[in-house]
């Protein structure tokens, strides 16, 4: 019989890849909790009970495993606590396995190793009021907003969008925000039409208010349409899987058919150029020339490639870096250019 310790698809113990901080974090499963059908909560804490690095509300961690697939789970404690970290996996039958290798593979006591916390989705604090949006399992970062929102004594309403209740995680633990309709459930027996109905719930903006929202792609398509005539700048979301890009024709531009305008991209301090054609990303062309970046969702989602743009124009098709960002960073899974040459600080 195997040793599942050895099991390719088995999250990474000692010797993993360098998380995008330059180095990983081993913890220890302290606890795993079921939540709700196909969703346990996971508990890790530092092997030698040592404080873990603080995190803040909407953050996230790369879990590695040692076949050098990486996942990204938020994390949904209290930030303010320093002795653990929690997060939840949702098993996905047609997912990519890393779901199945942490239920079926992850126990109580094992070490696993994964990234800081870095957050791609912050609260902005200083909002007069915040609206969060959760579907499915994206109402882990939510939780963790939550602590935090609690804790300065900011006001919130959460809407929580589910199949049922046996499909609601966490749900005892915020069954006294309910009771205050600061949390609201929302079951649809999975047919979204019969759920909450965005369009309504976003038709006027309160002043002040801030949007969050966090789950599958087509929650995160409505909810864009509901928010259209939001301000931008106080809409914000965290995906699982990225959203057609909106090209200039009106064409998905990454779709699989498209091909995009070829680009050469300089490597500032090596001096060497290279092409990069419509149907590669520069991450794939660096990789055939033997060059290795740190990666792990390559759809724009996670930003863990994030990459200083010395000189050109870049076409940013991320959702993680924000506009002083993007004028300084690019994601180079994703980004294109406008301009003939990219000279990238590699």
């Amino acid at each position: 019989m195997d040793d599942p310790d050895r099991a390719g698809d088995v999250p990474a113990l000692e010797g993993a890849s360098l998380g995008p901080d330059g180095h990983t974090l081993r913890v220890r499963v302290r606890s795993i909790v079921y939540q709700a059908d196909w969703i346990n909560a996971y508990e890790v804490i530092d092997p030698e009970r040592k404080d873990l690095p603080p995190f803040t509300a909407g953050s996230h961690i790369d879990v590695y495993f040692r076949d050098g697939r990486v996942r990204q789970y938020s994390l949904c404690n209290d930030p303010a606590e320093r002795s653990r970290y929690v997060f939840a996996v949702q098993r996905e039958a047609d997912g990519r396995g890393g779901s199945k290798a942490i239920f079926e593979l992850v126990h109580v006591g094992r070490i696993l190793t994964i990234s800081q916390p870095r957050n791609n989705f912050p609260l902005r604090e200083n909002a007069d009021f915040h609206l969060l949006l959760a579907g499915g399992i994206g109402i882990t970062p939510c939780l963790a907003m939550i602590h935090r929102l609690v804790r300065i004594g900011a006001a919130f309403q959460l809407h929580y969008c589910t199949r049922g209740p046996e499909r609601t995680a966490f749900k005892d633990d915020l069954a006294s925000f309910a009771a205050e309709r600061k949390v609201v459930f929302h079951y649809d027996g999975g047919v979204p039409a019969q759920g909450l109905n965005l369009q309504r719930l976003l038709a006027e903006r309160r002043p002040g208010t801030h949007l969050y929202a966090c789950g599958p792609a087509g929650f995160i398509a409505a909810v864009r349409a509901g928010a259209a005539h939001w301000p931008k700048s106080s809409v914000h979301f965290e995906l699982f899987t990225a959203l057609p890009v909106e090209a200039p024709d009106g064409q998905a531009a990454n779709a699989p058919e498209r091909s995009d305008p070829a680009f050469r991209v300089k490597l500032a301090r090596s001096g060497a150029v290279l092409e990069v054609p419509g149907d590669k990303s520069i991450v794939q062309v660096l990789r055939e020339h033997g060059i290795e970046v740190a990666t792990s969702c390559e759809n724009g989602l996670c930003g863990t490639c994030r990459t200083r743009c010395l000189e050109g124009e870049p076409e940013h098709r991320d959702y993680v870096l924000d506009d002083k960002e993007r004028s300084e960073y690019v994601l180079i899974c994703c980004a294109r250019s406008r301009s003939p040459l990219l000279v990238l600080d590699l």
